[in-house]
């Protein structure tokens, strides 16, 4: 239900005039109290909008089934002081509201007694975080399209130019090392596409082996072979009006390299076992962890197919050519598994984050992931220590880094940032601080304490 139908409600009610209330109903946070018994027994006009249920509904409820927070089955923050009588201040935690949407709030919590000093029940504040969460991420630098996320240089080129890519229908290579986040890409450009609202079928062709790889992109007929009982359509078929991502392209055989070069030259195709061609309405995004120009050069892949795929070529850089990312990849995983596993971890420690920076990924995005995730395994609450992370990885990097380390992995991102930025606007300084946000002044400091070497001559020079 939403806000401006509880705003309406509560204004037709009578509201008790009684100083306590008024003070209560004026108020931005939210407010409610609960018995004993765990009933919720007020509820104000702040709590009803945050969570979009009326107080109505609220009242004479278990808190839980009202608010679902991230630490009600865990830690509940009111549970814990009603057990030792210490108030809690401004813990961070979410809400589910009535339409299902997850958010931030901070807590505190004290006892309710009566008026010969009995614990009665307690009372809970909360605020709506939202618009900090979102003026926060804002302020980081982040930026995000669909499921990527990133504040880096490199990326942001990236993002830059993928409506554009989204927005023609030509064939598009994305290169990267393994784990560096290519079908999310892909995704990102077909949920930009024209075609966003027909299928994304995804296809890792080397998982499969060949002769079962091509019945799966174009299907059979009953009959075809052995088995095939009846029709059976492709991927292609499937993905119909939408977007066909050819996963580990680089693993398919020079015998089905021919037939995807009749469908990406002709849009057609044949099921196995067919004699009627079938259009290929769909829009190929095609992606690899090779380098397929030197497969081409080695007669391993070919070169007509290879100049197909390759019309638009995005090449994702590696983690540890973006460490700056690390941080904030770091918090976005323990978010999500906050709320699929429904824990309240804050995040991860100092040493944790400085053993992560010293780390080269060779996993990348997702060897980051699968650590974060062992560690909720492990850590039931609080941070992330360095007791939660995997053995291997801790024997990988046994040397807790110190605070020269930090300082000149810092270092080094921010000189690398700089004169990618200078290479992009042609060394002219005063456009290079535009485009990194900051006053031209403090870019000239920068490049001083970092020790950086210029040319001489600007770029706003035409000599």
């Amino acid at each position: 239900m939403s806000t401006q139908k509880n705003k309406k409600k509560h204004t037709d009610k009578s509201v008790p005039s009684d100083p306590t209330t008024i003070i209560l109903e004026s108020i931005s946070d939210g407010v409610f109290t609960v018995d004993s018994d765990w009933r919720i027994t007020s509820f104000n006009r702040a709590a009803e909008e945050i969570t979009s249920i009326l107080r109505e509904e609220a009242i004479g409820r278990h808190c839980s089934e009202v608010f679902r927070a991230s630490m009600c089955e865990t830690d509940c923050a009111l549970r814990r002081t009603m057990d030792t009588g210490t108030p809690i201040i401004n813990r961070s935690a979410f809400i589910v509201d009535a339409e299902g949407r997850r958010i931030p709030i901070s807590v505190s919590t004290a006892l309710l007694r009566d008026e010969n000093g009995n614990i009665v029940g307690g009372v809970e504040t909360f605020r709506d975080l939202s618009l900090v969460e979102e003026l926060r991420k804002e302020l980081e630098g982040r930026f995000q399209m669909g499921d990527l996320i990133s504040r880096s240089v490199s990326m942001r080129e990236i993002f830059d130019i993928l409506p554009q890519v989204a927005a023609s229908d030509s064939t598009v290579l994305i290169q990267g090392e393994t784990g560096t986040g290519k079908e999310l890409v892909a995704r990102a450009i077909h949920n930009l596409s024209p075609r966003q609202n027909k299928p994304f079928v995804a296809v890792n062709c080397g998982a499969l082996p060949d002769t079962l790889l091509e019945s799966e992109l174009f299907g059979y007929k009953a009959g075809a072979f052995t088995g095939a009982n009846k029709d059976k359509p492709g991927r292609f078929e499937l993905a119909r009006g939408g977007t066909l991502f050819l996963d580990e392209i680089g693993e398919i055989t020079p015998a089905l390299q021919v037939r995807l070069l009749r469908v990406l030259q002709e849009k057609i195709f044949e099921p196995l076992g067919g004699t009627a061609s079938v259009t290929a309405d769909v829009r190929i995004i095609t992606a690899t962890n090779k380098d397929i120009a030197a497969h081409v050069k080695n007669n391993n892949f070919r070169q007509d197919l290879f100049y197909r795929i390759n019309v638009v070529r995005i090449d994702l850089p590696p983690l540890r050519k973006r460490k700056e990312d690390i941080p904030m990849l770091a918090e976005h995983f323990v978010t999500r598994f906050n709320r699929l596993q429904d824990k309240s971890l804050s995040g991860v420690s100092s040493e944790v984050l400085a053993r992560l920076m010293a780390h080269d990924f060779p996993g990348n995005i997702r060897e980051l992931e699968n650590i974060i995730e062992y560690a909720f395994v492990l850590c039931r609450e609080g941070e992330i220590e360095c007791c939660h992370l995997p053995g291997d990885f801790i024997a990988s990097n046994p040397r807790t880094p110190g605070p020269d380390d930090i300082k000149n992995t810092v270092r080094a991102m921010e000189a690398q940032t700089i004169l990618d930025a200078l290479k992009r606007n042609n060394n002219n300084r005063i456009a290079t601080a535009r485009d990194l946000g900051i006053h031209k002044s403090t870019l000239f400091r920068k490049i001083k304490s970092l020790g950086l070497s210029l040319p001489k001559k600007d770029g706003r020079s035409r000599k």
